[in-house]
């Protein structure tokens, strides 16, 4: 029968009903599924070597036999580390794996059993080794002929060299819908001097030896093509958002010609450099007549947020309203007070909302703001609410961008006649991820520090050495300053191994009864928990003792040590975020943090990254290369997972190229209504839902 790229998997050549089912459970259920199935690596039997010529960092194949296969436990978790001891005439190596690749994996594999090892060579501690390489029995490898060949993630024990082939039979058949598969415009192809997709695809799946760097780096004209294609239908989506964010005439701001200038005589310091150029930025957008959505980074004390109250200022001072819309109670009333400490001569009407504000505050809160009384209404989630009504709201202004979504956003969007969008991070977001999960903002970095702020000492040691870091504890209390504790868990937890701040909080309080403790986790009501953050800024307890619900908004000068327990658990720029608690004073800080019993050298590494910088952005570059984007986020972000090919840090300059040709594309059809754009229109609307288009349509 003729192969149309929707015919399901069973009526390719070798493949069947029984093998149908199963590549059909895995996600492959059509044609076009399976030759985009891409291969995961390559392996070139001219780079055949024996153990003994192995250097680090070369990709390399091998014939050997299995010597031993054995488990190491994890600590008293669950999890183990395996560890395939092989040898050849010339010597033995470890093949180590983090991880199962599927169930039955080891079974596989008996002492003696001849064996092809394919993958990169790592040197861990001054031995060589190999870590998830592509392990396979020669006893049942079909002979190849091929000096280049491709290898695919296996499939139930389905091996690689057999998905090789039924994928070449599916693109063997697909010759006659070729051009139904392309799904970049003509234009791209020519600037870019890429294949058709159907001749990537081929290329792909039958790679040229004669170019086996290019394919083993991931990095040929086919791979390339894919990759920007990937990078290309986010970017579209993400431009097409971008569009409707600024649809409409939003309220024409001109510059202040009073109140910035008055604030910033009262400051008992100087703006940077970079303050003074992001609120240019922003002061710039405010006159367009357009929307504004802006990002504004910046790390941990570096100022966002008196740029943020100059551009408040400067709205208010031409009749508009402000919304600050903040993610916890705490972080928003640490605004109030200080707006209210800068401005407090000002005459400015400044209000608080949140979850906690009495039945009859919220209704005079209404009912101000209706009748445009109120000038700045401060809050958390409590703004988005449908009583939350504006005279003339002018300026929007969120804070950790990355704990609200979109869609809150078309809320507040919705309280105003089409306000500028002002939307701030503590949380350093490396140049890739901000192209794509922010990608439809326009951003500023607030790159440099203000002066005089007191450096971080920071400290990653072991659990052998706790007692010397409760020791260092009780000196600095002795002082009269103040410390942090944090923990992963609330409680005790028969899943994870890990300590909880329950539970050490009262062992905490037995060693040292002349400490004052508190405790704080996310578990507690918000009236506790601004009650416990009460006593701390009040110097009514010494010690701390939390989860991360302390990682944002949280000022206490006084406090000079943090201590992270288990903190291999946690990411770097959360680490950052935490240690960012300390060092707000004119003391000398410390920030210690403890690793468990059992750490991987991947964690070791990553934790004793944060002893060499205090820099947010080198932390996030570094973290998002170790994790990748969507563990780095902590959530699965609109655009990021789904990748089958592309690399966030690796293809940059490919993304770079994605996103100025999706911008180009609308530039010259804004609404993709042009006959040769419909296939996009089309594709958007397949992959992103009914609402990709809303603000193009």
């Amino acid at each position: 029968m003729a192969l149309r790229p929707d015919t399901s998997v069973q009526y390719i050549k070798g493949i069947g009903p029984k093998l149908g089912d199963l590549l059909s459970r895995k996600g492959i259920k059509t044609v076009q599924d399976l030759i985009e199935f891409y291969p995961r690596a390559y392996e070139d039997q001219r780079a055949a070597r024996n153990i003994a010529s192995l250097k680090a960092n070369d990709i390399v194949s091998l014939k050997a036999t299995v010597v031993k296969i054995h488990a190491i436990p994890m600590g008293r978790t669950q999890r183990k580390i395996y560890d395939v001891i092989v040898r050849d005439s010339s010597g033995q190596i470890h093949c180590k794996f983090f991880r199962v690749p599927y169930k039955g994996y080891f079974e596989r594999f008996m002492n003696s059993t001849e064996v092809r090892v394919v993958g990169k060579v790592i040197d861990y501690r001054g031995r060589l080794e190999f870590h998830h390489p592509d392990l396979r029995d020669l006893e049942s490898e079909d002979e190849v002929q091929d000096a280049l060949i491709p290898i695919y993630t296996e499939l139930e024990g389905m091996s690689s060299h057999k998905i090789m082939k039924i994928v070449r039979a599916a693109l063997e058949q697909s010759t006659l819908f070729q051009t139904e598969l392309e799904k970049l415009p003509n234009w791209i192809l020519q600037k870019n001097n890429f294949p058709s997709r159907f001749e990537a695809l081929k290329q792909l799946h039958f790679p040229e030896a004669q170019k086996a760097r290019d394919y083993i780096e991931l990095k040929s004209l086919a791979h390339q093509r894919i990759i920007f294609e990937e990078f290309f239908w986010l970017e579209l989506f993400l431009a097409a958002r971008k569009s409707g964010f600024k649809k409409g005439a939003a309220p024409v701001i001109p510059a202040s010609k009073e109140w910035v200038d008055k604030l910033l005589k009262v400051l008992p310091f100087q703006l940077t450099k970079a303050q003074v150029r992001v609120f240019h930025e922003i002061e710039k957008d405010l006159m367009s007549g357009v929307p504004m959505h802006r990002l504004v980074q910046g790390d941990v004390g570096s100022g966002k947020t008196m740029v943020a109250l100059m551009a408040a200022l400067t709205a208010i001072e031409s009749g508009y309203q402000v919304a600050l819309m903040a993610p916890t109670e705490i972080l928003a009333e640490q605004h109030l007070q200080n707006m209210q400490k800068f401005l407090k001569d000002s005459g400015l009407k400044m209000t608080l909302l949140s979850g906690k504000t009495k039945a009859s505050e919220r209704k005079k809160i209404f009912e101000d703001l209706l009748a445009g009384e109120i000038d700045l209404l401060i809050g958390t989630h409590a703004l988005i609410e449908e009583e939350v009504k504006f005279k003339n709201l002018g300026l929007v202004i969120i804070d950790e961008q990355h704990r609200f979504g979109v869609e809150q956003r078309g809320i507040l969007k919705s309280k105003g006649n089409s306000p500028h969008f002002l939307v701030m991070t503590a949380t350093p977001i490396p140049r890739t991820l901000a192209m794509t999960v922010y990608g439809d903002l326009d951003v500023s970095v607030i790159d440099e520090m203000p002066p005089g702020r007191t450096p971080i000492q920071t400290r990653v040691v072991f659990q052998s050495k706790r007692a010397q870091v409760l020791d260092f504890m009780k000196q600095q209390i002795q002082k009269g300053r103040q410390a942090y504790f944090v923990y992963a868990l609330v409680e005790e937890s028969e899943k994870i191994d890990l300590k909880n701040a329950v539970e050490e909080y009262d062992k905490l309080k037995i060693e040292f009864p002349q400490i004052r403790f508190g405790l704080l986790h996310g578990q507690m009501k918000p009236q506790e928990k601004e009650e416990m953050m009460d006593k701390m800024r009040r110097h009514e307890i010494d010690v701390l003792v939390s989860t991360t619900v302390i990682e944002v908004g949280v000022d206490v000068p006084n406090a000079n040590m943090m201590v992270i327990e288990n903190a291999e658990r946690f990411g770097l720029s959360q680490l950052h975020q935490l240690r960012g608690r300390v060092g707000r004073g004119e003391y000398k800080s410390f920030c210690i943090m403890l690793l468990g019993y059992a750490v991987s050298e991947e964690a070791r590494q990553r934790t004793e990254f944060m002893e060499k910088t205090t820099d947010g952005f080198k932390i996030a570059e570094f973290d998002l290369e170790m994790r990748g984007p969507g563990e780095f986020m902590g959530t699965k972000q609109s655009g990021l997972a789904g990748f089958k090919m592309a690399n966030l840090v690796r293809d940059i300059v490919l993304l770079q190229k994605a996103r100025d040709a999706a911008f180009e594309v609308l530039s010259k059809d804004p609404a993709l209504k042009k006959k040769e754009n419909e296939f996009l229109r089309t594709e958007l609307l397949r992959t992103r839902g009914p609402t990709a288009l809303a603000g193009i349509a």
